[in-house]
C-alpha cells in the first residue's frame, strides 16, 4: 500500500528547493542537503538513520506524535515524495515541516558521526528531533493557543505537574529539611562571629530584617513565613549566651502575641485569614513575661558605652572598665546609636501595648480617659525612635563590608547586607498548613514607613475625645477610614469602640439608641430596654460599629448584607408597638409618651437605614466597582437614597426640637421663635448640598448619554439593566426605596438635554448651599473641608456644563470625560476635543 502511494505520488510531487519555516530553523537546509541526497538515498546510511528517528522501542514516533497509523516505505525517496496534506487544516503546517526537520535532524548527525566521532543512542536522535520540530512548531501559534493532541490538552498538562513535589514543583524546595539540620549547618551560629564588630553588624541586620518580617506579618502573610522564619526564634534557649539578641528575641515573641490577643478580641482576622494562624509555633517562651527587664539591662549597659564614647578624654580614662560592643574604636558610638534606637522603639511599643490592653480591660473605670494618654507618649516615643532608626541607615551602609549599592531599595536590612539565621522554606516542612510557596518581605523602608502610619493612625485612635453620641461615633470612623488604616489600628478601634456589648465599655445600647433617637429622658429607665426586638435593634447596633472598623471590601460586603436586618427589624419593632401599644397610640393625645417613643425610634431606624445604603453606594467608588458608563445610574440611586434620608433626619430633627420645646414652652411664641423654627437644620442643609450635586451629576450624565457627547463602551456581556439588578440588588431586596426599579431610573434619565439642564442649574445650588451651610459648622473641621470640596466640584461642572450648552451643538469633537480630582466620589467634568 505504501509502496502504491509513493508510486503514485512519484508524479506530481517534487522535493521544494525552500520551504517556508518559521525562524527557528535554517532556510538553507534543503540547498545544503538536496546535491547529497541523491548519493545519499542510494547508501544505507540515510535510510537507517531515518527509521531510527521513525521507529523507537515500542512505537513509531512521528506518527505517534500525530495520531496516525502509517506503514514506512523502504526508501527515503518514497518517504518523501509520499509526504501529502492528508490531516487537516489543523496539523498539516506542522505535519509539512517534518520532513525537513527530519532531514536537518540526519544532516547534523552525518556531520557529527563523520567529524567529531559521536554515535548518540536512538533515544538522543529522537530527543533532537522532537526538540527541533517543537522549536519550529512555535512559529506557528499565536498568542494564547496551545498545542494540543488527543492524548495531550492543558488538562493533561496541568495535572503532570505535583504540587509540593520538589522534583516537580521549584517553589516547594527547601534547603534544610528540620531546625537542627539547620543549626548544624551553621544557618544560626551562637555567636554569630567572634569577630566583635562583625556580630554586632549581623545583630543589628537580624533586628532589621524581623522589623521587616513584622510588617509584613500585619499586611496579612502567616506568622510562620514572616516573623517566625528566624531560626533564633525558633530555638529560644540558644541565644542565652548573647545579651543582646536573646532580649531582643523575646520582645518579638511576646510584641507578637500582645497583637494577636488584640486581634483575636477584635475578630477582625476574619478579613486576613493568615494572620491569626500560630502554626504550633513557640509564642510562650518561658520568662517572655520578664522581656523588659532584660531588655532594660541590655539598654542600660549600651547606654553605658555610649556615653562613654561621647565622654572626653579626661573622663573617659575612668570609665576604662567598661568593655566596648566591638573592637573598632572609631565605630563604637555609630553602632551605640544604632543599637539604642532599635532596643528603645522595641521598648516603647511593648509599653504601649501593655497600657493599651490595660486600659482597654479597666476602660469603664477611667472615665477621663488617662491610659490614652499614657498610650500617646509610647507612641510619640515610637516615632522619635523610628526616625533615628531611619537615619542611622547611612552609617550601617558605610561600615558594612563589601555592600553594593545596587537595589538598597529592596533590602531588608539597613545596611544592605543579607541576614543571617533567617529560612522562610523551613517551616513548611515542620508544620503542615503553612503555606508552601515563599513571599516577598516588605523592603526595611517600607517597613519603616509602614510603622510610621501604623503608630499615627494608632496616635489618631487614642486622642479621639470618646464621644457619647452615636452620630459622632460614625463620623470618626468615616473619617479615620479614609487613610486606609491596616488591621492592627482597626483592630485597636474596635476594641476602643465596643466592650462588652457596651460603647467604650460603659454605655448601654439603649442608653446609645435612646441619645441616637432623641427619646424622652424618662425612657432611660423604662422596661421598654427589655424588649426583645430592643435587644436586637442594639446588637444591630454593635454589629454595625464592628463592620464599619474592618477594611473596605468587607465593609461594603457585610453593610449591604446588614441592610435586610436592619429592614426586618424596623418591620417587628413596628408590629411589637402596636400589639403591645395599639390601645395607647390610638390616643389622640400630644402628651403620649408611647406615641413618641414610637415614633421616635421608627424614624432613628429608617434614618439609620438610609445612612448604611448611602455608605454602601459610595464605598463601590472607593473599590472602584463602577465603570465610567454606569455612573449616572449610580448616582441616581445615591440621589434617591439621599432624598429619603434628609427626609428622615429633618422628621428626627422637627421631633427632637417639639420634645425640646415642650419642656420650656411659653405664653406666647415670638416671631423670632418662629423664624428659628422653621430654620432647616444644619445637618438637613449639609444633605441637601449633595443631592444637589448628585442631581445635577445624574442629569448631566444623562443628557451627555442622550445627546451622544460621551464614549460610550458597550458591554458584550450583559445589559445596562442585568448591570443595574447586579450593582442594587441587595438594596432592591431590602426595599430600599419602596417601589424603585430599572425603570425608574430609565424614566427619570432618558429625556435629560442640556437645554433643560441649563434653565435649573442644579450645580449652582450646591454652590450656594454649601456657602450658606459653612456658617454652621465652623467648629468642624471635616464636615467644612467635605463642603469646600463639594464646593469645588460644583463649580468646575458648572463651567463644564455652560461649554457644553454654549460650543457643544457647533463642535460635534467636543467630549466629556469624567475624573475624581477634588472628590473621591463625586465626579468632575473634563470637556475635551476628540
Amino acid at each position: 500500500m505504501a509502496e502504491k502511494v509513493a508510486e503514485e505520488a512519484t508524479v506530481d510531487v517534487s522535493i521544494p528547493e525552500r520551504t517556508s519555516i518559521p525562524s527557528g530553523g535554517d532556510n538553507s537546509v534543503w540547498a545544503d542537503v538536496s546535491p547529497l541526497l541523491e548519493s545519499a538515498c542510494k547508501g544505507r546510511f540515510l535510510l537507517a538513520l531515518t527509521h531510527s528517528l521513525f521507529i523507537s522501542d515500542d512505537s513509531t514516533l512521528v506518527c505517534d506524535i500525530f495520531g496516525i497509523h502509517w506503514v514506512m516505505p523502504g526508501p527515503v525517496a518514497d518517504l518523501l515524495f509520499g509526504w501529502w496534506n492528508w490531516l487537516g487544516k489543523q496539523c498539516s503546517d506542522i505535519w509539512n515541516l517534518v520532513p525537513l526537520c527530519l532531514m536537518w535532524t540526519v544532516w547534523k548527525e552525518r556531520n557529527r558521526r563523520t567529524f567529531e566521532n559521536m554515535e548518540p543512542t536512538k533515544e538522543d536522535m529522537a530527543n533532537i528531533f522532537s526538540t527541533a520540530l517543537f522549536d519550529w512548531a512555535r512559529g506557528y501559534l499565536q498568542d494564547g493557543e496551545l498545542i494540543h493532541g488527543d492524548n495531550f490538552n492543558l488538562f493533561a498538562a496541568m495535572s503532570a505537574l505535583e504540587i509540593m513535589d520538589p522534583k516537580m514543583d521549584s517553589g516547594i524546595v527547601c534547603k534544610y529539611y528540620s531546625i537542627d539540620e539547620a543549626i548544624e549547618n551553621g544557618a544560626a551560629p551562637v555567636p554569630i562571629s567572634f569577630n566583635k564588630t562583625v556580630d554586632v553588624q549581623c545583630t543589628i541586620d537580624i533586628m532589621d530584617h524581623l522589623l521587616a518580617c513584622e510588617a509584613t506579618w500585619h499586611k496579612g502573610h502567616s506568622l510562620a513565613q514572616t516573623v517566625f522564619s528566624c531560626i533564633y526564634l525558633l530555638r529560644p534557649d540558644r541565644t542565652s549566651s548573647h545579651a543582646l539578641l536573646h532580649s531582643y528575641c523575646r520582645v518579638i515573641r511576646a510584641t507578637c502575641k500582645a497583637v494577636m490577643s488584640v486581634v483575636s478580641d477584635a475578630r477582625t482576622h476574619e478579613e486576613e485569614d493568615l494572620f491569626m494562624m500560630s502554626y504550633g509555633l513557640p509564642l510562650d517562651g518561658d520568662g517572655d513575661e520578664k522581656c523588659l527587664t532584660l531588655l532594660n539591662s541590655v539598654e542600660e549597659t549600651i547606654s553605658r558605652q555610649f556615653r562613654t564614647c561621647k565622654a572626653p578624654s579626661s573622663r573617659r580614662r575612668v570609665l576604662e572598665d567598661i568593655e566596648p560592643l566591638q573592637t573598632n574604636l572609631d565605630l563604637e558610638e555609630g553602632y551605640c546609636k544604632a543599637l539604642l534606637c532599635r532596643l528603645r522603639f522595641r521598648k516603647s511599643s511593648r509599653d504601649f501595648v501593655l497600657v493599651a490592653l490595660k486600659f482597654l480591660d479597666k476602660m469603664h473605670q477611667r472615665p477621663q480617659g488617662r491610659g490614652l494618654e499614657l498610650a500617646r507618649k509610647h507612641i510619640a516615643t515610637c516615632i522619635s525612635e523610628l526616625d533615628y532608626i531611619y537615619k542611622s541607615s547611612e552609617f550601617l551602609r558605610s561600615s558594612a563590608c563589601g555592600t553594593c549599592e545596587d537595589g538598597i531599595e529592596d533590602r531588608t536590612t539597613a545596611s544592605g547586607c543579607q541576614p543571617i539565621g533567617f529560612d522562610a522554606s523551613l517551616n513548611c516542612r515542620l508544620s503542615a498548613p503553612t503555606p508552601p510557596r515563599a513571599i516577598k518581605i516588605l523592603s526595611w523602608k517600607k517597613a519603616i514607613e509602614y510603622f510610621v502610619k501604623l503608630l499615627h493612625d494608632l496616635d489618631i485612635i487614642c486622642s479621639y475625645s470618646l464621644d457619647p453620641s452615636l452620630e459622632g461615633v460614625l463620623q470618626f470612623v468615616v473619617q479615620f477610614q479614609k487613610s486606609r488604616p491596616d488591621l492592627v489600628a482597626r483592630a485597636h478601634l474596635q476594641l476602643l469602640l465596643v466592650q462588652d456589648g457596651k460603647l467604650y465599655g460603659r454605655d448601654s445600647m439603649f442608653a446609645v439608641i435612646t441619645r441616637a433617637a432623641a427619646l424622652p429622658e424618662v425612657t432611660k429607665n423604662h422596661d421598654l430596654q427589655k424588649n426583645e426586638y430592643i435587644v436586637q435593634l442594639g446588637q444591630l447596633v454593635i454589629n454595625m460599629l464592628k463592620i464599619l472598623c474592618t477594611n473596605a471590601a468587607w465593609q461594603r460586603r457585610k453593610l449591604g448584607k446588614m441592610l435586610q436586618d436592619w429592614r426586618v427589624i424596623y418591620v417587628q419593632l413596628e408590629l411589637a408597638f402596636r400589639k403591645e401599644f395599639g390601645e395607647v397610640l390610638s390616643i389622640p393625645d400630644d402628651e403620649n409618651l408611647y406615641m413618641k417613643i414610637f415614633q421616635h425610634i421608627l424614624l432613628w431606624v429608617e434614618e439609620q437605614t438610609y445612612w448604611i445604603a448611602f455608605r454602601f453606594l459610595i464605598l463601590g467608588f472607593e473599590l472602584e466597582l463602577y465603570s465610567p458608563s454606569e455612573y449616572c445610574m449610580v448616582y441616581w440611586y445615591i440621589y434617591v437614597v439621599l432624598i429619603k434620608l434628609s427626609e428622615k433626619t429633618h422628621l428626627k430633627m422637627a421631633a427632637r426640637n417639639d420634645t425640646g420645646k415642650r419642656k420650656g414652652k411659653k405664653k406666647r411664641d415670638s416671631p423670632k421663635d418662629v423664624a428659628r423654627e422653621y430654620r432647616i437644620p444644619p445637618a438637613v442643609l449639609f444633605l441637601q448640598c449633595q443631592i444637589c450635586l448628585v442631581e445635577g451629576l445624574t442629569m448631566m450624565l444623562a443628557a451627555l448619554r442622550n445627546e451622544h457627547m460621551i464614549v460610550q463602551s458597550r458591554n458584550p456581556f450583559n445589559t445596562e439593566q442585568e448591570r443595574f439588578t447586579q450593582h442594587f440588588e441587595l438594596l432592591q431586596k431590602a426595599c430600599i426605596p419602596d417601589h424603585i426599579s430599572y425603570h425608574s431610573f430609565k424614566e427619570s434619565t432618558t429625556y435629560a438635554r442640556f437645554s433643560t439642564l441649563v434653565m435649573y442649574n442644579y450645580f449652582k445650588d450646591a454652590q450656594r448651599i454649601a456657602k450658606e451651610a459653612k456658617s454652621s459648622f465652623s467648629n468642624d473641621p471635616d464636615k467644612l473641608a467635605e463642603l469646600r470640596r463639594i464646593e469645588q466640584v460644583a463649580e468646575h461642572n458648572n463651567i463644564a456644563l455652560n461649554v457644553i450648552s454654549q460650543v457643544g451643538a457647533l463642535d460635534p469633537t467636543l467630549k466629556a470625560s469624567f475624573e475624581f480630582s477634588h472628590h473621591p466620589y463625586f465626579a468632575t467634568a473634563v470637556v475635551k476635543r476628540s
